[in-house]
């Protein structure tokens, strides 16, 4: 229960990460500051979106355009993007193409890098401390 709990924690952190990373790189992709409650609830319901989209459109990618299984991440991205956009909860907006299409790729690259790096920085910390008590 406690893998799953830190895994979730990780993957919002990177959720976060990747809409902020967005957010400081394109015109066109706009945290609302002003609506910060909003904003933290888009990450939530992103996260949640993208775990539940992302094998989702693996199978019916894999069973109907197997051709686009690499692109299966940024896809899924892009339809929570689109979920969280839509909602009246307010913290994001996207008003251009680039906004969309490039966000997407970058909160994708951002999140799959935090979901495999983050869990690394964390566990090293953990290893250290529990080194540190056996050499002493």
């Amino acid at each position: 229960m406690i893998t799953l709990l830190f895994r979730a924690l990780m993957y919002l952190v990177s959720a976060g990460l990747g809409l902020i990373a967005a957010d400081l790189l394109l015109e066109g992709f706009q945290i609302e500051w002003d609506k910060w409650w909003g904003f933290v609830v888009c990450i939530v319901i992103f996260a949640i979106l993208q775990s539940v989209l992302a094998p989702w459109v693996s199978r019916m990618a894999d069973r109907y355009a197997p051709v686009l299984m690499g692109g299966i991440g940024i896809f899924s991205t892009l339809i929570s993007l689109v979920i969280v956009v839509l909602l009246p909860i307010g913290g994001l907006r996207i008003v251009d193409l680039s906004g969309w299409l490039l966000g997407s790729v970058i909160v994708w690259l951002i999140t799959a890098l935090g979901s495999v790096l983050l869990p690394l920085i964390f566990l090293r910390k953990k290893v250290d401390k529990v080194r540190s008590r056996r050499g002493a």
